[in-house]
């Protein structure tokens, strides 16, 4: 009864969200459909180029499932930058998850 006690008393990992959790499991099953998916992935999805002068600062799903994404720029010189590469970010985000999931990219100062 005792041995039981101590596994009790410590833990080996820390509690996780739900969305970081599920998260995992549509990686591995190869399924990526959520905003949570596309925060936690951006660096890798947008490229490290785009990713270093940009934050993700909201996610939107549409009623027909398409994602209203809202960029921050890091400096207001970028947020031009950005505005001419709205496509090729939006290819980026299609491409990671195998559909036409951007419905709007609005970039912010």
């Amino acid at each position: 009864m005792k041995s039981h006690q101590n596994k009790l008393e410590f833990r080996n990992f820390r509690p996780q969200t739900m969305a970081s959790a599920f998260g995992g499991l549509m990686k591995i099953f190869g399924a990526r459909a959520s905003g949570s998916d596309l925060s936690e992935n951006w660096e890798t999805i947008i490229g490290s180029d785009i990713s270093k002068i940009t934050k993700l600062r909201g996610i939107k799903q549409n009623a027909d499932k398409k994602f209203n994404i809202t960029i921050m720029a890091s400096a207001p010189a970028f947020a031009l930058q950005l505005s001419y590469q709205k496509n090729e970010i939006a290819n980026r985000i299609n491409k990671y998850f195998g559909y036409s999931a951007v419905g709007r990219i609005t970039i912010k100062k």
